[in-house]
Formats: C-alpha cells, sequence, structure tokens
C-alpha cells in the first residue's frame, strides 16, 4: 500500500503532493515500484494534529483522486479518512476502500457508511486522538487491551453485516517507543482474528529514536521493521517507498517457501 498524503502538513512529504498533477506523478511512481494499493489521505494524522473539517478534507482530496483515477483507471484506491461523508462521496467516485484510523471513533456514521457502501475496511487501534494520542499514553496489559479493541469493532461491524476488514495496530498512535516494539514483538498474536494485518512504519519516529536519524534517512530502518512484521504474519505494509517495500515482500516470501 503505497502512501499518497496530499496534505500541507504531513509529518515526511506534507505540502508535496496536493496538487493533482502532483499526485499523479507520485501514483505513477508508486505504481512503477509496485504498489497494490494507493492510499490517499488528505488529513494529516501525525502526533498533535488536529482534525480538519469534511469540506476542507473533500477539498483537498477529490481533485487529486478524480485525476488519479482518470490516469490510472485500474489502479486500487484506498481514501484515509475518518469522516464518513468523506469515505462515501470517494467510493461513490471510485475509490475502492477505507481507511480509518479511529475505527468508527471519530464518526458515529462511519460504520454504518461503511455497512451501506459494503467495500473493504481498515480499522485501526489508536489510543486518544492525533491531537493528544502522545500525551502520556498507558496501558496495563498492551497487546490484549489492543486486541479487545479490535474484538469489540469487529464484532460491531459483523453485527452490521460488514465482514471484509483489516486490521492495523496502529504503530505510533496513542502509543511510547516501549510500546510499538512490544506491539511489533507480538504480532502474530493479532492471528486469532483471522483476517488481514496492516502495519505501517514508513519511516516513523520508532525508528528514528532508535537509530537517531530522521524521517528522510529512515528507509532502511523501514524496512527492517517491514522484514520482521512480514515474519511476523503481516499481510499489507502501507509505505512511502513501494519498490523496497517490495523486495521484503519477495524475499521474505521466498524464504517461507524453504520451511
Amino acid at each position: 500500500m503505497g502512501i499518497m498524503n496530499i496534505t500541507p502538513d504531513s509529518f515526511y512529504d506534507g505540502g508535496r503532493h496536493t496538487r493533482p498533477w502532483d499526485a499523479i506523478k507520485l501514483a505513477e511512481k508508486l505504481l512503477d515500484d509496485g504498489a497494490h494499493i494507493l492510499d490517499m489521505g488528505a488529513a494529516s494524522s501525525r502526533p498533535g494534529a488536529a482534525m480538519i473539517d469534511p469540506a476542507e478534507e473533500q477539498e483537498r482530496l477529490m481533485p487529486a483522486l478524480k485525476a488519479v483515477l482518470k490516469q490510472f483507471p485500474e489502479a486500487i484506491i484506498s481514501v484515509d479518512t475518518y469522516h464518513a461523508s468523506t469515505a462515501r462521496i470517494a467510493i461513490d467516485s471510485g475509490a475502492h476502500m477505507i481507511n480509518d484510523i479511529s475505527a468508527g471513533s471519530m464518526d458515529d456514521n462511519m460504520f454504518h457508511t461503511v455497512a451501506r457502501l459494503q467495500v473493504p475496511y481498515v480499522i485501526m487501534h489508536m489510543q486518544g486522538r492525533p491531537d493528544n494520542m502522545q500525551k502520556n499514553p498507558r496501558y496495563n496489559h498492551l497487546v490484549k487491551e489492543v486486541a479487545g479493541f479490535f474484538s469489540e469493532r469487529i464484532n460491531k461491524l459483523r453485527d452490521l453485516g460488514v465482514h471484509d476488514i483489516v486490521i492495523d495496530p496502529g504503530f505510533g498512535f496513542g502509543k511510547t517507543l516501549e510500546h510499538n516494539y512490544q506491539l511489533l514483538a507480538n504480532l502474530d498474536y493479532f492471528a486469532i482474528f483471522d483476517l488481514p494485518v496492516l502495519v505501517g512504519f514508513s519511516r516513523k519516529s520508532m525508528i528514528n529514536k532508535v537509530l537517531n536519524t530522521s524521517p528522510d534517512k529512515a528507509l532502511n530502518g523501514t524496512t527492517v521493521l517491514n522484514t520482521i512484521a512480514l515474519q511476523k504474519g503481516a499481510d499489507i505494509l502501507r509505505v512511502h517507498d513501494a519498490k523496497e517495500a517490495l523486495e521484503a515482500i519477495k524475499i521474505s516470501g521466498f524464504l517461507k517457501k524453504q520451511q
């Protein structure tokens, strides 16, 4: 899953792809490098980011989304949004799936909207919201609490007739550095749900704090974490750099065949 931030303020590439033509160029590169899904989002979820109005989100997103869909009609497009109205408009315009960092907790209409749309839906675990999630996050039993969250959300979705669900443990969302690595160490635990697992480490602070580096120099660390996650059962890698992620997938897949 290739990341396409249609935002002015994302932590790594904010402001680079806000115009439709720039979005098309990024989509082309990601697809050429092997991305299977393009994940387009117009609201930053970096630590400290405030929620934006759905109208502003749609004003940013829709021109780029329509341009990419026109240029690459065969591409699979995911829309990264916590607003139900944005999800509906994006799917009605040709997008294929919804990636919701809030798992329905920031818009009460989201679950019902996804149920009506009947599209794949990514639910992510986050303690708090982007504007406050990194203010002293605490857990008593991290993995069990995240799993309990997923169990409750999945049951609600299934009661509404939603069954095409992907789970994302939410690395960097309401977790300390130690929490992030505890989750990664226990990633295979989430196989209990028998659902695809998506992970997103790409160039995040959980890499930079360990390696004493910066997002623009965090590609190697990203590849290391992606490889570990694949060995622990991850199904989808959400990345800025599709070529390197695909190489990790190919090598990990070849290794599994030898076991």
